[in-house]
């Protein structure tokens, strides 16, 4: 059956204007038709949280885990304990894990145990999961000193502080997803926590509808003292890691460059965030992370789940993988006083409804293909998705980057008439009963049986 609803795609306005402080967070959740909104991320709540992680003095991966005080090993049972709190707090919805593997690389050359701690919170769906992460470890100038005080405000207790803070925000409502809260280890020998985690979930047989990593997220004042208040990066990749020749022709072929599932989840993140009074911008980057770098969430790419970075948009070089000290009036280290905790709220804010949206949302369709050569119309089919109650199906002009046309449908079949196949682009969403959408899975051709 098709549905008869046709509408204009609404998205927010792009603006790279300063914004004032964030005043709510309205989101629509699963728990009920009528959801209260979310409390506001805490700036001080970040603070204080980063505040104690800084002062474990270095949690160089390779670090003390004996003394109670220093080293990462102090610096994760804590972390283990505030996600124990929140559970507390929210009847036990909450269970926290502590997966380890040991490594073996060039920056740790005898090998090192790399342990994640994990917060997981059940949703009705205990199999497809929604993953927000952050590395917990810091370094110096040499990422082989393993005793000098390394505090890792910015980089990346920033981070950490965010999945926790979404932890408290999140932990009162109930989801279909379950929710992962990371925090790895071992991002500054080679992302190895996070390639534990990715490759726990793909043995678990998890469905990663998205993964969200947080790494350098609570600076405006870049390199050379630029300030940049009103915009955060959202690195996403276009042609997917995990596939190989043979799918990467047929994406050429169809015009999906721009469409694959993590760039889907970087546009959903940009239209989520423009919903949020007193937020920020966020900014696409086109890339998988910045220039030559990379980041916690290249390992869920290479295993095909859809996954992105969020960064600060003006980083600060200087206060980097740096020795604490001062040369020519100029401080280096990533100490505390170089973070403003009002932004990292706007960031934690943005993580926040992001990650509400997906849990709250059935799955993104599968099997998404288009037929419709040499006709003025197309026909759309796709794969029907558990607990689905409609489906949106979305197109645009090949010029175009953004959705500008919609319908909804009841079936798994649809024919938009006077839409000619070579000369746009379509994508269909999933719909949850309390009005939820999943993210847009893109339309190729249909597979030959």
């Amino acid at each position: 059956m098709i549905g008869e609803i046709a509408k204009p795609l609404e998205r927010p306005p792009r603006t790279g204007h300063h914004r004032s402080m964030i005043l709510a967070l309205p989101l629509l959740l699963a728990a009920a038709p009528h959801p209260a909104p979310l409390p506001t991320p805490s700036p001080d709540r970040l603070k204080a949280t980063v505040t104690t992680l800084v002062g474990f003095g270095t949690r160089h991966t390779a670090s003390t885990t004996t003394d109670p005080k220093r080293g990462i090993g102090a610096a994760r049972t804590w972390t283990a304990a505030q996600f124990k709190q929140i559970a507390r707090n929210c009847n036990g919805c909450i269970t926290v894990e502590r997966i380890a593997r040991t490594f073996t690389g060039p920056r740790a050359p005898t090998g090192v145990v790399v342990e994640d701690v994990l917060g997981i919170q059940k949703g009705r769906d205990p199999n497809r999961v929604v993953i927000v992460g952050a590395h917990i470890d810091s370094r110096v100038t040499d990422v082989m000193n393993v005793t000098s005080d390394a505090p890792g405000a910015n980089d990346n207790a920033s981070g950490v502080a965010l999945v926790l803070e979404a932890a408290r925000l999140l932990s009162q409502h109930k989801f279909d997803a379950t929710i992962v809260y990371a925090v790895f280890s071992g991002e500054e020998q080679g992302l190895w926590g996070a390639e534990l985690l990715a490759d726990t979930a793909k043995a678990r047989g998890w469905r990663v509808s998205a993964m969200l990593n947080n790494d350098i997220v609570g600076n405006t004042v870049g390199q050379g003292g630029v300030k940049i208040d009103d915009r955060v990066r959202v690195f996403s990749e276009g042609i997917r890691a995990s596939e190989g020749e043979v799918a990467q022709q047929g994406r050429r072929a169809e015009g999906g460059e721009d469409d694959g599932p993590s760039r889907a989840l970087a546009k959903a993140i940009d239209g989520i965030a423009g919903t949020i009074p007193g937020g920020l911008d966020v900014m696409l980057d086109r890339r998988p992370d910045r220039f030559g770098r990379g980041g916690d969430h290249e390992p869920f790419l290479k295993l095909g789940y859809p996954a992105v970075r969020f960064s600060v948009a003006a980083e600060n070089w200087d206060r980097q993988h740096q020795d604490l000290r001062t040369e020519g009036g100029v401080p280096y280290g990533d100490t505390i006083d170089g973070m403003d905790f009002p932004y990292l709220a706007k960031v934690t804010a943005i993580n926040v409804a992001t990650i509400a949206r997906i849990a709250g949302a059935p799955a993104a369709p599968a099997d998404v293909s288009i037929a419709g050569a040499l006709s003025r119309d197309t026909t759309v089919k796709w794969s029907a998705v558990p607990g689905a109650t409609g489906y949106r199906i979305r197109w645009r002009r090949n010029d175009a980057q953004d959705w500008t046309n919609a319908k909804d449908a009841t079936g798994t079949t649809i024919v938009l008439t006077q839409v000619p196949v070579d000369d746009n682009f379509v994508g269909v969403s999933a719909l949850g009963a309390n009005g939820t959408e999943s993210l847009v899975s893109f339309a190729g051709r249909e597979a030959r049986k």
